[in-house]
């Protein structure tokens, strides 16, 4: 899963809980989580990294919605996230909370 968010952003900060769930669940089923912060601030960034207790791939480029990858996917707003299989086939988009786990379960059960 390709997932855009932001430190500052409160939707997207509210989804920590059911992405580290989903992930703790799936990952050891072939599901991974890239990460891709919208964030200016480095320290933030981080901070938030912290807080969140994330164990999936983050990454950041810290030219938030003008970064290469917001400008390629064609990112708006956040919490954003595009969910792919192996074979590169969008399974579903913008999924939160149980929306991601139920879609989890139909493919990696």
């Amino acid at each position: 899963m390709l997932d855009f968010r932001a430190s500052w952003c409160g939707p997207c900060r509210a989804e920590f809980p059911h992405l580290r769930l989903a992930y703790k669940a799936y990952k050891d089923k072939g599901f991974e989580i890239f990460a891709v912060s919208l964030d200016e601030s480095k320290e933030k960034w981080t901070k938030a990294l912290d807080e969140e207790k994330t164990t999936w791939i983050n990454a950041a480029d810290l030219t938030a919605f003008k970064s290469k990858a917001a400008s390629d996917y064609g990112i708006r707003g956040i919490p954003y996230n595009i969910l792919v299989n192996s074979k590169g086939e969008i399974l579903g988009e913008s999924l939160r909370g149980e929306a991601l786990e139920e879609i989890l379960e139909k493919y990696l059960h």
